[in-house]
């Protein structure tokens, strides 16, 4: 997951890493601006994608009030289909050059990628074809290892910028490996006047599943349940759930992360949107249909939804105990009004299959994945 701006700068300067002084400001507020000093400012949107600088999201104020008229200009707006959490409010830096540097896992390489340009900015990606512009490197994941690739990179760049971004990849390389980040992206690294940097923009992306070791940056997700409702979800609940079209018009109850992607596609292929991801994980639905009733809660959120899928590979779980969750979960959410098509693989299918047609309840079972699908897509046709 990525976090806010600015909940990653002030994660980065709890590090040491210097970044620009700044304040978050809630969409319904101006906050406290004597605490920036005089000015000029940097009024950046607080969105968890990229991109925001050329939709809008970034402004320039010499006054408060000009910062004020900003946040209030854009308040309400969205930023590629996302709704601003709020504002990041900083000093505008006086540099001499903007570098992009990034650290990023690279799965298919079994290391760290290191990408780095003399040219960064908003248009980076413009300028990455030319012709070494954009230099990368992939090392083991290990702070010499880091270190180490990027001096084999750095004599590519012009020697103004050597000692800085030396500098900074030491101090960024700790920092990505101390936070098991997915990702750490200045852009731009500001180099100063008198040779120091300054990380001007960031981009930090994080592994949910090492919250437990890292009391940070759950923290800093906790604080915002807003602008991190998956997190959060998963924290309280110990499941992924996604939502991924508040349109969605098929609810997802589903196991197997790479699953239910393939169905998503498979359903987005159809013409038919899909409300969400889901991994409920079978081997926990034992004993209690919490889960199920977490997720079907979740679907009384879209207005479009017009049939729940059901997609359980239960292994040696039992299916005719998942049946009996199933329908405890559905009386547990009546206003949940709508038809349910169920594939479910595992042990005791027939058992399964007793209970959901003794239920009585609009439930249509399975077994091919196919035939299911197509179930599932008809019914939003016959909804329509």
């Amino acid at each position: 997951m990525l976090l806010l701006e600015h909940d990653a700068k002030e994660i980065a300067r709890d590090k040491g890493v210097r970044i620009p002084q700044g304040v978050f400001v809630a969409r319904d507020t101006v906050g406290d601006l004597d605490l920036l000093g005089r000015g000029p400012w940097v009024v950046k949107a607080q969105v968890g994608v990229g991109g925001r600088g050329k939709a809008g999201g970034v402004g320039f104020a010499d006054t408060p009030d000009a910062v004020a008229a900003f946040i209030r200009a854009n308040a309400d707006a969205t930023i590629k289909g996302h709704r601003i959490a709020g504002f990041r409010v900083e000093e505008k830096v006086s540099f001499r050059h903007e570098v992009y540097l990034s650290f990023m896992v690279d799965a298919a390489s079994r290391g760290i990628r290191l990408l780095l340009s003399a040219q960064g900015g908003v248009d980076v990606e413009a300028n990455a074809h030319q012709a070494d512009a954009m230099l990368t490197a992939v090392a083991p994941p290990g702070l010499g290892a880091l270190v180490a690739a990027g001096e084999n990179l750095i004599p590519a760049l012009p020697e103004a910028l050597r000692a800085p971004v030396r500098s900074a990849v030491a101090a960024l390389a700790q920092m990505f490996l101390a936070l098991d980040a997915t990702l750490l992206e200045v852009n731009p690294l500001f180099v100063l006047a008198d040779g120091s940097w300054v990380a001007g923009d960031m981009k930090l992306g994080v592994d949910e599943s090492a919250f437990a070791r890292q009391p940070a940056l759950e923290a800093a997700v906790r604080a915002r349940p807003d602008a991190y409702p998956e997190a959060n979800f998963k924290l309280d609940h110990d499941f992924d759930y996604v939502r991924i079209n508040p349109h969605g018009q098929i609810g997802l109850l589903t196991t197997g992360a790479g699953l239910s992607m393939m169905l998503i596609d498979e359903m987005l292929q159809a013409g038919r949107q899909p409300f969400n991801f889901c991994d409920v994980r079978t081997g926990l639905l034992r004993g209690s249909p919490q889960r199920l009733i977490d997720v079907l809660r979740q679907f009384t959120q879209g207005d479009e939804i017009s049939v729940v899928f059901v997609n359980i590979f239960a292994g040696i779980t039992d299916l005719g105990e998942f049946a009996d969750l199933l329908l405890q979960a559905l009386d547990a959410v009546p206003e949940l009004e709508v038809p349910v098509v169920a594939r479910l693989i595992g042990n005791n299918f027939e058992g399964a299959k007793a209970r959901l047609a003794r239920s009585g309840r609009p439930i249509t079972l399975e077994m091919e994945l196919d035939k299911a699908l197509r179930l599932a897509v008809a019914q939003v046709g016959a909804a329509a």
